[in-house]
């Protein structure tokens, strides 16, 4: 297939967090035989900040977002793509997006809209019967989501979906894998993530509650936003941590924690990209608790779940390099035997497959 896919960003990490998920996903379907056209906006200074050059498994497309125009112009260039995908958070002009994909529909050309942030986009469309996109949802032959399971899937068929299927994160293990340790980030544990609103009080409660009640246990804390944040002494800030050196992030400290948004963790079913990332470098993994996690680990064999900073500490306070590494090992096994994004892409042409022939709906 040809597929046509409109995302924040294929090439940089910076303030996009999505993008190791569409490296993953797209990188599998390259390897399924599909040729990919990524479409991403020069906003944001991401083209700045790349962690990538232009790979080999993709055509990417920069274009240039100050206009309208410019936009709809980029758009006209996916007619004729068999699958044409249109992600959440592009960040400029995505409710301009939403609506003129669907003008490429057609007898040979599937549209999709692509949720990763299922949750955050649920909350607003229950919250603003106005919103442009709820009256797009219909149309679309089918939603994709980043996770959410069962809550997220019923949640879009009551907006009209016609389908809504979840395509969850995982590993892409030739990217994410054992490295050495790196002296940068040597330490009890390290959290990576950005500064986000509806992360902010969940990282101080699980990240830096626990880092004050450990207070001789040195902390780390990368991703971007954090610089004017009051920190316990024991935290060192790394500021934004770019995507070649999340290998080492994750085997070095004795622990890396896993934070849920709030959204995410209400909805259930949403283990960040990041989960699988540390699972691939066999690292110790910390996260905190959210519904199906059981679904994909192990708690307490393959990962260690905490419901509070203070359980969080008592866990760093607990870890010795034997048990982190039998937890890390443990983990690793898992990821590759059922969280590839190979697994990922084999799941979504499974569901394509005889799809050649979407339904025709009035605009």
């Amino acid at each position: 297939m040809n597929i046509a896919f409109f995302a924040s960003s294929l090439v940089s990490a910076y303030w996009n967090g999505a993008a190791t998920y569409y490296r993953g996903i797209v990188r599998a379907l390259h390897e399924r035989g599909h040729h990919v056209t990524f479409y991403e906006p020069d906003a944001f200074g991401r083209q700045q900040h790349r962690d990538i050059d232009d790979p080999p498994w993709a055509q990417v497309v920069v274009y240039g977002a100050g206009t309208e125009a410019e936009v709809l112009r980029t758009v006209e260039q996916a007619r004729g793509a068999d699958l044409v995908v249109k992600a959440s958070g592009v960040g400029v002009h995505d409710a301009l997006l939403e609506a003129a994909v669907l003008q490429l529909q057609g007898p040979n050309t599937l549209v999709a809209f692509w949720d990763v942030d299922a949750p955050a986009t649920l909350d607003r469309l229950h919250g603003d019967a106005a919103d442009p996109l709820r009256a797009l949802v219909p149309r679309y032959d089918l939603v994709l989501t980043y996770g959410g399971g069962e809550p997220v899937r019923s949640a879009y068929l009551e907006l009209g979906a016609r389908e809504c299927t979840p395509i969850y994160n995982a590993l892409d293990p030739s990217t994410h894998f054992p490295v050495a340790a790196d002296a940068r980030f040597e330490g009890a544990l390290g959290f990576l993530g950005n500064r986000l609103p509806d992360r902010e009080a969940r990282v101080e409660e699980f990240f830096l509650d626990a880092a004050q009640r450990l207070p001789q246990a040195r902390m780390l804390l990368g991703g971007s936003g954090w610089q004017d944040k009051a920190l316990p002494a024991n935290v060192h800030y790394l500021g934004h941590v770019y995507t070649a050196d999340h290998n080492a992030f994750n085997c070095t400290p004795r622990a890396v924690l896993n934070i849920s948004r709030e959204s995410m963790a209400r909805y259930g079913f949403s283990p960040a990209t990041r989960v699988f990332e540390a699972a691939g470098a066999a690292a110790c993994l910390i996260t905190d608790a959210w519904e199906g996690l059981e679904q994909f680990f192990e708690p307490q064999r393959e990962m260690l779940v905490a419901r509070s900073g203070e359980e969080v500490a008592a866990h760093v306070a607990a870890l010795d390099a034997d048990a982190a590494r039998r937890i890390g090992q443990a983990a690793y096994a898992r990821v590759l035997a059922e969280h590839t994004y190979a697994h990922r892409a084999a799941q979504l042409d499974a569901l394509l497959e005889g799809r050649s022939q979407p339904q025709e709906v009035a605009a």
